[in-house]
């Protein structure tokens, strides 16, 4: 065990110091691991925002979004991010594995969040102190705490976990060989669904529940 400088934050503190303080100030990169996405909105340039607006505006000054998440994002998400083009094409990029339950914020390779809040508006996001969950978590600039969580958020998002993973059969978008992404068929059910390509891939239509 070693020391490390780390800041502990609960409530609405993670919201002002992870997404107010540092993400929305992002000059290069932004990486983001979540088990939950939901249409959380944030405070912008002077009014409540959904959180895709904040990260569009980040997409076009040329800072590199990725997120990792366990599920599908909720409906709101997805229709919020179908009106960012600049999204769509690949300025988020979005990776789906059902094994992340971490949660993380890296910003800029130099400043890390680590802690219990999704990435929802109960977790990260402007709700208010009395309807918000209760969440904890640290932010550090410790560089070996930062290259741990990349190491594992760089094995997640190559696929280097996927070949012996034993939920394979259960995951919307394993990373395969190259041999058998060639014969892959689209999914039948219609659904919105995460590709390889790493972003959000939309289908006209919702499969019934």
């Amino acid at each position: 065990m070693r020391p490390i400088e780390a800041e502990l934050l609960s409530g609405s503190g993670l919201y002002r110091e992870v997404v107010l303080e540092k993400l929305l100030h992002a000059r290069e990169s932004v990486w983001m691991a979540t088990a939950n996405v939901k249409a959380m909105f944030v405070e912008h340039g002077g009014r409540f925002v959904p959180l895709v607006e904040v990260l569009d505006t980040l997409a076009a000054r040329g800072v590199a979004l990725r997120l990792l998440h366990a599920e599908l994002p909720s409906r709101p998400f997805r229709a919020a991010f179908d009106k960012r083009a600049r999204l769509v094409a690949g300025g988020l990029a979005l990776k789906v594995c059902p094994r992340v339950h971490f949660k993380a914020v890296v910003v800029d390779g130099a400043w890390a969040y680590l802690g219990s809040a999704n990435l929802t508006g109960a977790g990260l996001g402007a709700k208010g102190d009395t309807v918000r969950n209760f969440e904890l978590g640290f932010v550090t600039e410790d560089f070996d705490v930062i290259d741990r969580v990349t190491a594992l958020y760089e094995s997640v998002w190559g696929g280097a976990e996927c070949r012996t993973c034993r939920l394979r059969t259960l995951c919307p978008d394993p990373i395969l060989p190259a041999s058998r992404r060639m014969v892959e068929k689209p999914d039948s059910r219609g659904a919105a669904r995460l590709g390889k390509a790493r972003r959000l891939r939309r289908h006209t239509s919702e499969p019934r529940r």
